[in-house]
Parts: C-alpha cells; structure tokens; sequence
C-alpha cells in the first residue's frame, strides 16, 4: 500500500485473458475510466501497443508469446506495487505464462486479479476487430490463438465475465465489484 497524501492507494494488476475480439481492451478502457473517476491511478497496459513497443521483434511462437507475457506481467507487476492499477487486456494463451505471471506477483506481494473474457470464438470471429479472423480464413495468417492455435482457458479464474451476454458497462461493473469486496476500488 502506497500512502499519497492522505489518500491510501493500493495497486493491483488486473489480467484480462481471452480470445481475440473477446472485449478485453474495451472492457478494460470501460474500468479505466470509471476508477479514474474515482480518483485510481490507472495505467491500460494494451497487449498491441506492448507487442509494438516492448515486445518489437517477438514473434507468435510459444516460446516468443511467453517472453511478451512474461515483459507485461514484469510492467504490471512493477505498476501496481507502486500504487497503480495495472489493467491488462492481453491474450496470454498459456495457462503456465499466466501463472508465472501470478507467482511474480504472490512473491511480491502485489495484489493480482485475473479475468478470463469468456467469449465464444464464434462470437469473436463475427466481431473481428481486426480483421484476423478473415485473414485466418482466407489462409493470409496462421496461428490464429483459438482457431489454429491453443487458448487454454483459465481454469480458476477470479472472475469470468461473458462478454456476449452483457453490455460493456455490466461487465466493469462486474469487474468493479470484484475490486470493491476485495478492497482494491
């Protein structure tokens, strides 16, 4: 815990993991914004921004996905164990990646909340933000995590919200509920 002023601020690093389109990042930015309001120091630590600057040169192995996980769990980690909450809406498609991630955090003593964005590929290829999934179906990419390539779910996630069958506000508000009992919002 970190005193500022006469405010106490904890940090925590909030992992939102799923599939591409899933709504991590919008869902992310949706909490950032209201914590913010709250008076929260808030960083987003955006999986492609990341990827474009921390992580330039990585490519989509598994060995190469675990060193950017790896890079952002370090960022996050060091964020939030000084007083900010770290949001982070990355894909992070292995559950050993993820729980390294978490053991950083254990071991330091840093709160950590992890969120699996549970939404259905078929529901994420229809979005398709990026256009990824058209490009996997046209044989332009490959390794696609979900479709040509493994996302293993967590399988005791803090929380799991259900992007598909809720608003974007209902799922920070979810998410902002989980912080509150859990004396981190």
């Amino acid at each position: 815990m970190t005193i500022l002023g006469d405010k106490n601020v904890t940090g925590a690093t909030i992992w939102l993991t799923g599939l591409p389109s899933a709504g991590k990042t919008t869902i992310a930015y949706e909490l950032a914004g209201r914590l913010r309001a709250e008076g929260h120091r808030t960083e987003v630590l955006d999986g492609d921004e990341i990827r474009e600057f921390l992580s330039a040169g990585l490519g989509f192995s598994r060995e190469d996905r675990h060193t950017n996980v790896q890079r952002i769990g370090f960022v996050a980690e060091l964020l939030a164990s000084n007083g900010i909450k770290a949001l982070v809406p990355v894909i992070a498609p292995y559950e050993d990646s993820r729980e390294a991630v978490r053991k950083r955090h254990a071991t330091e003593g840093t709160p950590y909340v992890e969120v699996h964005v549970a939404t259905p590929v078929e529901v994420c290829s229809v979005r398709d933000v990026k256009g990824l999934y058209a490009k996997q179906a046209a044989g332009e990419i490959s390794g696609l995590t979900g479709v040509d390539d493994p996302y293993e779910e967590p399988q005791n996630p803090d929380l799991r919200i259900e992007s598909h069958q809720q608003t974007v506000q209902e799922s920070a508000a979810a998410l902002h509920a989980l912080l509150t009992e859990r004396g981190l919002a």
